[in-house]
């Protein structure tokens, strides 16, 4: 298992089609991914569960990742997440 607190560095923060990419990346992983904000834990792989977090940029989330591929995982959602767009 790992874990990471990431900020986000995305323009819009995490709306509906930044969300979705989130959601998209985190599915390419085979390990369970769970984000972690304010005391709320979702699955990385919901849609309605990473929307309802509501994130903005700036704004600092903790992942967990536990499988095969965890460190992949946590790597590949980190570079989108800070990412300059």
């Amino acid at each position: 298992m790992l874990q990471k607190v990431i900020k986000i560095g995305l323009q819009d923060g995490m709306e509906a089609r930044p969300v979705a990419m989130f959601v998209q990346i985190a599915g390419q992983y085979e390990s369970h991914i769970t984000v972690i904000y304010n005391g709320l834990k979702v699955n990385a792989k919901s849609i309605m569960g990473m929307m309802s977090l509501g994130l903005a940029r700036g704004e600092e989330i903790t992942i967990v990742t536990e499988g095969s591929d965890e460190a992949e995982a946590i790597k590949g959602i980190e570079t989108y997440l800070t990412a300059k767009d």
